[in-house]
């Protein structure tokens, strides 16, 4: 005789929170080894390098001379809600980085910078043709900033650190020579530069401006990002995926618009939101940025937040560390105080992005399982030590 089965009620009991998981503090977080996929080299400069890059190359426009003061200034611009006074910051950072030695210097300074804050691995991007204004070529130019990585590389291991850098080529999307900087990564792909990039203004200027690009660089088997979803809405997100193949969406953040909460706090996802969910598409976002470009109206109320839950392919970037006044460390902190993440929550995020660079998979695979997961579990277990 078979005996019945009793079946009791299920409840759904929170999982308590353990030593090991519980909030990380900011020297746990600034030590955490961090991916960063979206980082601007004109947007990452120190105030103190650019007065005397200003003083060497004789560039005389600086709003003021002071780095203190100078580090302000570039915060409040790009702060201000005025789309003339951010671009403005940049005619500044470009406007200094004209010459070889520049380059190099701003590039090392980048490595070590990310270095020091505990970044393992990122892909900083940067347009070849902004900086042609004193003579360079397109060749110099990528070979100066290569150069400077690899130097910062090497200054960052002498200061105990370790981090690697590879190289966004970025064309603008309002110019004409997209294929001409696509051709260019091509050829220095095994030489420091790891994918391709457009960016610039969403509004007027879609993607599929750049169509023979971006069929040149799928042809050739190599990685692209385009920058959408940021100022512009869905339109631009699927242009660049549909149309253009694009392998990460850079920023991302407007896939929310194909999202509906409902007031039970039930979710629909939008047929392009669930492709680009199921189909695992990096979405390269950078929530300060974000705030100050008007995507979001504070950490809290970020899109984050709901796509972690999701289970997007989420990641955390920094864009323009200088304009935005910010670090990963930085990102960290703030989406720690905004959702209470914990280390676990920073390792979901941490390799995400390392899943989603433009390196080989060998070589992700053991970032991933010999750096990132090892840094993170020896954080976890430092409870146990005090």
């Amino acid at each position: 005789m078979t005996r019945p089965t009793s079946h009791a009620p299920t409840l759904s009991i929170p999982a308590a929170r353990t030593r090991a998981s519980s909030t990380p503090d900011q020297d746990q977080i600034r030590r955490a080894p961090k991916v960063l996929l979206h980082d601007h080299l004109d947007g990452g400069l120190r105030p103190g390098t650019i007065v005397e890059l200003a003083h060497e190359t004789g560039y005389q426009h600086l709003p003021d001379s002071d780095p203190a003061k100078l580090g302000t200034w570039f915060h409040e611009a790009a702060d201000s809600g005025s789309l003339e006074r951010y671009l403005e910051t940049f005619s500044h950072t470009v406007g200094v980085m004209q010459t070889r030695e520049a380059l190099v210097r701003v590039a090392a300074e980048c490595a070590e910078d990310l270095a020091a804050d505990g970044v393992v691995y990122a892909e900083v991007r940067y347009a070849p043709e902004q900086h042609l204004e004193a003579g360079l070529t397109l060749e110099e130019i990528i070979e100066a900033v290569n150069e400077g990585f690899r130097e910062g590389e090497h200054r960052a291991r002498d200061d105990g650190n370790r981090i690697r850098v590879g190289a966004l080529l970025t064309a603008m999307r309002h110019a004409a020579r997209s294929q001409e900087i696509a051709e260019l990564a091509n050829r220095y792909r095994d030489h420091g530069v790891v994918g391709f990039d457009i960016a610039g203004a969403e509004a007027g200027f879609p993607p599929t401006r750049h169509l023979d690009a971006f069929e040149y660089l799928k042809r050739e088997n190599f990685h692209f990002t385009i920058h959408a979803g940021e100022g512009f809405g869905l339109p631009s997100i699927w242009q660049a995926l549909q149309w253009c193949g694009a392998d990460r969406l850079g920023h991302g953040v407007r896939i929310i618009d194909d999202i509906r909460v409902a007031d039970d706090g039930s979710v629909e996802l939008g047929r392009l939101a669930a492709y680009v969910r199921d189909k695992r598409i990096p979405l390269e976002l950078c929530p300060t940025s974000n705030l100050q470009t008007g995507a979001a109206d504070s950490y809290a109320g970020h899109p984050i937040g709901l796509l972690r839950r999701l289970g997007f392919r989420a990641t955390v970037n920094t864009d323009n560390r200088l304009m935005s006044g910010t670090s990963m460390s930085h990102e960290f902190e703030q989406l720690v105080a905004a959702f209470d993440y914990t280390l676990d929550d920073l390792l979901w995020f941490t390799v995400n992005g390392m899943k989603s660079a433009f390196i080989p998979f060998d070589e992700r695979l053991a970032m991933i399982n010999e750096v990132i997961k090892p840094g993170y579990a020896e954080l976890k277990a430092e409870w146990l030590f005090r």
